[in-house]
């Protein structure tokens, strides 16, 4: 049981330093959100050791979130990177000691560049934060180290920090969750807000569709050639209709005359979508009318089928 007690003196301690972090949050942070918010290029952060990997995180935080940012190693920095910081860009370094030598020698060029300088240190006693334009703190904790020495509640902190942040810039910018997904395209959210029907429907020649007058038995082999386990059947009188291979089933368990017109067996009221809705919104409506495709019109004119199977493969869900 002693790792488990000592998982909790742990996860105390960090607790803690969180709770120290909020009492330090103050106009400074305001002032940074302002900064950042107003900045015309770019977020760019760094730091080093475990504040440049907490760093990194903060930077693809802040990108996928709406605000422009990147992550740039200080000790890269002074050896050429430092061109890719221009006017216009804001500068959010992080040492929890303040007195980092990497940063320290990048301060002289972000002065002379006139390029604001943002801090995030554990106190206001270091160079870096002396020397910021705005200093955030973290306050007075310890580590939770027990030789003090690991950064464990000082990363921690600072990757909190770093959330705020960020979460309040989205909120100022209004950034929604539409806004999410054209970053993430190739995420689950990305794929339920940015894909329409249109773009997993079948269309044209893959349409399986028939006349209403056309035999039960010449329908079985359209829906058999498309493969969509159904057809579309289009009657003057009647207009759109739909029968399915489970209906075909179902009709041939009563002996039904397999000659007769379709028109006289098919749904005519198909349940049906349209080319701009959003695909999970088809999906919502599958599951609810428990139909496994749609028909898809525009206009009052059938432009394609749109399947169950379609959008599971396309990752809808």
């Amino acid at each position: 049981m002693k790792y488990v007690k000592s998982a909790r003196e742990v996860i105390d301690i960090e607790i803690n330093a969180l709770k120290s972090l909020k009492r330090d949050i103050d106009i400074n942070f305001q002032k940074a959100c302002e900064t950042i918010l107003n900045c015309k290029g770019r977020l760019v952060i760094t730091g080093m050791g475990k504040s440049g990997l907490v760093g990194r995180k903060m930077s693809a935080t802040m990108a996928s979130t709406g605000t422009p940012a990147f992550f740039v190693h200080p000790g890269e920095a002074g050896h050429g990177d430092l061109g890719m910081i221009v006017k216009g860009d804001v500068v959010l370094a992080i040492s929890n000691s303040g007195n980092s030598d990497e940063i320290n020698v990048l301060l002289p060029v972000i002065k002379h560049l006139n390029i604001p300088l943002i801090s995030i240190s554990k106190n206001g006693q270091g160079r870096l934060p002396q020397e910021a334009d705005i200093a955030l703190t973290l306050g007075d904790f310890e580590e939770a180290c027990p030789l003090g020495l690991a950064p464990t509640s000082s990363t921690t902190a600072t990757m909190v920090l770093g959330d705020a942040l960020a979460i309040a810039l989205l909120e100022a910018r209004g950034f929604n969750s539409e806004d999410f997904a054209l970053s993430h395209p190739a995420g689950s959210l990305g794929k339920k807000l940015l894909t329409h029907v249109s773009g997993l429907m079948k269309s044209g020649e893959e349409i399986p569709l028939v006349s209403g007058s056309t035999s039960i038995l010449e329908a079985l082999f359209e829906i058999t050639e498309k493969r969509l386990g159904m057809t579309v059947v289009k009657d003057d009188v009647q207009g759109y209709g739909v029968l399915t291979d489970g209906d075909i089933r179902r009709l041939l368990t009563i002996n039904q005359d397999m000659d007769q017109p379709i028109a006289s067996v098919m749904k005519n009221t198909p349940i049906t979508a349209y080319p701009d809705m959003m695909a999970s919104e088809a999906l919502d409506i599958m599951r609810q009318k428990k139909v496994n495709q749609l028909i898809v019109l525009e206009d009052d004119k059938l432009v394609g089928v749109l399947a169950l199977r379609d959008l599971v493969q396309a990752g809808i869900n």
